[in-house]
């Protein structure tokens, strides 16, 4: 399995029950969570003046990562994300 950081804006805080078990149905593994608050945004996004953040550290097969990215990618309660491989 390979190590990825996920970095995500949620507008809903109900909605992280939901990230988790899409990335647990793909295999993925969850080593690390932090919440970093409610912040305001900068400038608007998707209309939204304010977003809570959270990263991930997590472990997950190469080969699921286009498919995790176009699920994420389909999610409207999903402001942003950046996913970046770690390397070990």
């Amino acid at each position: 399995m390979s190590q990825y950081s996920l970095t995500f804006l949620l507008n809903e805080e109900a909605e992280l029950k939901v990230l988790k078990d899409l990335v647990a149905s793909l295999g993925g593994v969850i080593k690390k969570e932090e919440k970093w608050g409610e912040k305001t945004l900068a400038y608007p996004i998707k209309k939204h003046n304010s977003a809570h953040y959270y990263q991930w550290q997590m472990e997950i097969e190469k080969n699921k990562i286009l498919e995790l990215k176009k699920l994420l990618n389909y999610n409207e309660k999903l402001i942003r994300y950046l996913l970046l491989a770690v390397e070990k």
